[in-house]
């Protein structure tokens, strides 16, 4: 346990992870809702598909962009702005839905905003979170942040379930906007003398072409980064497809919340995994791939319920404990100036791909079947899984191709980082 929350020893750290706690609840209780306002407008999960790729799209044009300008920022004073920039989105969809003229033009438009402002948030707030612990803790807390993230996921739908009935999607609203006092306020009572700030990287030049290239050259990076953006593409979609399960297979729409909390359990318990390891190997974030798509796999046929709420535990510590890795694995490779842009990159694979694989998850839903909606996700899962080991198993000689294999099989001086590496 002491391994695992490491990163608390730090009054900052503990300060804005309780922060982004209590603000991520609202946000996940808006989402839950939002998700299932649009089902109830339209009744179709294409509808869905294009709500994730409008919240999604401005992180897949401008999230690298976002991350080269939180490398050359004060990237706490950026955050506070980019939060109340989402603070002022929940305001005003509250506004549009407790006043009765709410529809799906305007639920578009402002998801399309919500975006817009995570793509610039996004690595700046987590770029933010290698500044509250030292270089030796930084793995450790971006696991925690993902925790935090995750933990945030047990509650929020859990929260949107309960209340959606008596209350309505404005108040849930209202509660996601209240929230974000929370993080805002974590983020005012820091105590900057005690930060461990990262050197800025110099403006102009080519900051984006700069970290596509370290990626690129990097043995260490180059093959994982491959696997973690076709696995996010299309093996993270199960928010498309949760809703209409909810309703046409599962029999109730608060299902959905429902069986997004158990997944969250699931999620919490891969991040601290994650967490509790010194070193991350690229064994441990396919291993947590292979649980992902077997699970997604599962719950798709799964018919009750029951056995629903039961399979989404495993796919939740599969799919984070496979993000947590990237992102821990992607920190101990880069420079600290470069952190951001690396960040930038991986949400960019990450929450850009949905632009992609929503729409396309919502057409398969609407046209060859709900359960191959979220099993065709586990499919590309697990072929990426098993490409990535023949790759990485000498089908070609480079050299860079057999220190892939030995990270694969657990050497962790094969992702060591090396004085020569970085000056």
């Amino acid at each position: 346990m002491a391994t695992t929350f490491r990163s608390l020893r730090y009054r900052n750290a503990r300060l804005f992870f309780v922060g982004l706690l209590l603000s991520n609840i609202g946000t996940w209780v808006q989402f839950t809702a939002v998700a299932i306002l649009v089902d109830r407008l339209t009744g179709r999960t294409t509808a869905i598909g294009v709500l994730t790729a409008l919240q999604f799209l401005p992180m897949l044009l401008l999230g690298a962009y976002g991350g080269a300008v939180a490398d050359q920022r004060d990237r706490r004073t950026m955050a506070m702005w980019t939060q109340g920039a989402l603070a002022v989105q929940a305001v005003a969809l509250a506004a549009f839905d407790l006043t009765g003229t709410i529809n799906l033009g305007i639920i578009y438009a402002l998801t399309f905003a919500l975006g817009v402002i995570n793509a610039f948030d996004n690595p700046a707030r987590r770029g933010f979170v290698t500044e509250l612990v030292p270089d030796d803790d930084i793995a450790n807390a971006i696991s925690l942040n993902t925790a935090t993230m995750t933990g945030s996921r047990i509650f929020g739908p859990a929260v949107a379930a309960l209340l959606i009935g008596p209350l309505g999607t404005g108040w849930l609203f209202s509660i996601n906007a209240i929230s974000f006092v929370a993080i805002l306020g974590s983020l005012f009572l820091l105590d900057q003398s005690r930060l461990y700030r990262a050197p800025r990287a110099e403006r102009g030049g080519t900051p984006v072409r700069d970290g596509l290239r370290f990626i690129r050259r990097s043995p260490n990076l180059f093959v994982p980064f491959l696997a973690f953006t076709v696995i996010a593409t299309f093996g993270f979609n199960h928010n498309v497809a949760f809703p209409r399960m909810s309703r046409e297979i599962w029999g109730a729409e608060y299902w959905f919340g429902w069986v997004l909390t158990t997944m969250s359990i699931g999620s919490l318990l891969g991040s601290l995994l994650t967490a509790s390891r010194s070193f991350v190997t690229i064994r441990w974030m396919v291993t947590n791939a292979m649980v992902l798509g077997l699970a997604g796999f599962a719950l798709a046929w799964s018919g009750a319920v029951w056995l629903a709420l039961l399979l989404a535990v495993p796919m939740g510590l599969g799919g984070a404990g496979f993000v947590t890795s990237m992102n821990a694995i992607t920190q101990q490779e880069c420079p600290p100036d470069m952190r951001g842009r690396i960040l930038a990159l991986t949400a960019v694979a990450f929450l850009g791909s949905y632009p992609i694989g929503g729409p396309i998850t919502g057409l398969v839903g609407d046209y060859v079947g709900l359960e191959w909606s979220l099993a065709y996700g586990a499919l590309v899962t697990l072929t990426a899984v098993v490409v990535v080991v023949w790759w990485a198993l000498g089908r070609r000689e480079a050299e860079s191709r057999f220190e892939v294999l030995r990270t694969l099989l657990g050497s962790s001086t094969a992702l060591a980082p090396s004085p020569s590496e970085h000056p």
